[in-house]
């Protein structure tokens, strides 16, 4: 059942015929189901078929997700305004049940899904918030929204906000080009 309100979509292009691999698409297959999602699915099977790409793609992922500076409770937050903003289901129906489980409430899950202000308590969550949406809806940031995001985040972890909403935007992209569904 679609996330957002959108009739199902015929998947336009999937993991390719494991069968037919090149030697750089099964390396890159190998690599994702080994590292820390543990499958290929949704838009990593889709960036199989440019291998290098896939590659590439999914180490910054891994970074992103995982890795980088920002607690997972602050990148879920990232990835759930990304995805809302891009209506992209797949990557809403991974990410919100995650987002939960690293303390996001569900009232702001649900604000967030329907691109409502939410209210939150912690300083850092409304940074993330705040920034995020001012730059994918102005395509800009106020230096108001960005005093505040780098005394809650730091350099560092402005850096990573920027890192995690470029890759969940390219997430985003492919789950809308290729009618990526779960």
């Amino acid at each position: 059942m679609p996330i957002f309100g959108d009739q199902p979509l015929t998947p336009r292009l999937g993991l390719p015929d494991p069968a037919r691999m090149s030697e750089a698409q099964r390396a890159a297959y190998e690599a994702i189901a080994a590292g820390p999602r543990g499958k290929v699915e949704g838009p990593l099977a889709v960036w199989l078929h440019s291998a290098d790409l896939a590659d590439r793609a999914q180490a910054l992922g891994a970074y992103c997700r995982f890795g980088s500076s920002l607690p997972p409770r602050l990148s879920e937050l990232a990835i759930l305004v990304m995805g809302a903003y891009w209506q992209a289901g797949f990557e809403w129906q991974v990410h919100a049940p995650i987002a939960v489980a690293a303390g996001i409430s569900p009232s702001i899950i649900a604000a967030i899904k329907r691109r409502e202000l939410p209210v939150f308590t912690e300083p850092d969550a409304q940074a993330v918030h705040d920034c995020a949406r001012e730059l994918l809806d102005t395509r800009s940031v106020s230096d108001q929204t960005y005093a505040i995001a780098r005394h809650a985040l730091g350099d560092r972890g402005l850096v990573d906000l920027v890192g995690v909403l470029g890759y969940y935007s390219m997430i985003s992209m492919t789950i809308k080009m290729f009618n990526v569904e779960k």
